[in-house]
């Protein structure tokens, strides 16, 4: 049945064809239908990404010129904040959220107390500049898989650490974003699913690193099984052939839209689980025109489709 069906064909057709209307995506007018528009992400990048200005301000003002409506800064060791939140008045560009800055090296899974404590007021830190800062969620790698940490002790220390931290991430209505990246640790979405659903906390959920799947899985099938878990989303492309025959890291050489991320099939299982907010590029970033390079990139994936 064609999705143009007019209100007066839809009358004749009864409440039965309403719904099956509204189920297509349409939208009835007078005489016409006009379909519902998709809901537009907003871009953001990394801050480390932004190259050239010798203030925040100067940076900021950078992104608002390549398109972008917000960053992701860093914590600890950001600028100050009253910077920040200057730049944010004066452009409108707005920080979405922060990274913890340390939790590759004071992880939370570490087999020293001391390193732990670091790591857990490290998060801490993050959670209070976030909310100082306007932003909703803070992204944390949870721990790291090594000869110091087994996988069990990761998961088990992690979720201890976290736990300590989720009152004040509720205090400040900000999130704590688990983020998947090459950590070995937390290698598929159903043990990645049930990792946040321990917590049963809606202070946590899931940074979703399109990217970073590739190596070993696909990311529609990531987003499609964590669905409302997934809190944020990084976007980078990956290279299979590239990583296999030059060495695993320069699989990310490639630029968005270039590698092997379905970007069709990505498209749509965001739109499946609903997910229409914030979008950070964590890509190779340089000056306004690789910027807006990198802006109209974005645009062009996000506005693909793959057909059911």
């Amino acid at each position: 049945m064609s999705q143009c069906v007019s209100r007066r064909e839809m009358l004749k057709l009864g409440a039965g064809a309403v719904v099956a209307g509204g189920a297509l995506g349409v939208a009835v007018a007078d005489d016409a239908v006009v379909p519902q528009k998709r809901p537009t992400m907003k871009k953001a990048v990394m801050w480390d990404m932004i190259k050239g200005g010798s203030t925040v301000l100067d940076r900021f003002r950078m992104l608002k010129q390549a398109g972008f409506d917000g960053v992701e800064m860093n914590s600890p060791g950001g600028p100050p904040n009253h910077e920040i939140k200057e730049a944010s008045a004066q452009t409108g560009i707005v920080v979405e959220g922060m990274v913890d800055s340390v939790h590759w090296l004071q992880t939370l899974s570490d087999p020293a107390p001391s390193i732990r404590a670091k790591g857990l007021q490290a998060l801490q830190h993050a959670l209070r500049d976030c909310k100082e800062l306007g932003g909703t969620s803070v992204l944390l790698v949870p721990g790291i898989c090594n000869e110091r940490a087994s996988y069990e002790d990761c998961y088990r220390r992690s979720q201890e650490e976290i736990r300590k931290a989720l009152p004040l991430a509720r205090e400040l209505d900000v999130k704590i974003a688990i983020e998947n990246v090459w950590n070995d640790f937390l290698l598929s979405p159903l043990e990645a699913a049930r990792y946040i659903d321990e917590f049963e906390d809606p202070a946590i959920g899931w940074h979703m690193d399109i990217g970073n799947i590739v190596a070993y899985g696909y990311p529609e099938q990531w987003i499609r099984i964590l669905g409302k878990r997934i809190l944020k989303l990084h976007a980078k492309d990956f290279s299979r052939k590239q990583s296999n025959e030059q060495g695993r890291w320069k699989g990310f050489n490639v630029k968005l839209g270039d590698g092997d991320v379905d970007w069709g099939a990505v498209a749509k299982s965001l739109d499946d689980i609903g997910y229409h907010t914030w979008v950070c590029a964590e890509v190779t970033g340089g000056g306004v025109d690789e910027l807006t390079d990198i802006g109209r990139r974005m645009d062009r994936i996000l506005s693909l489709r793959q057909s059911s």
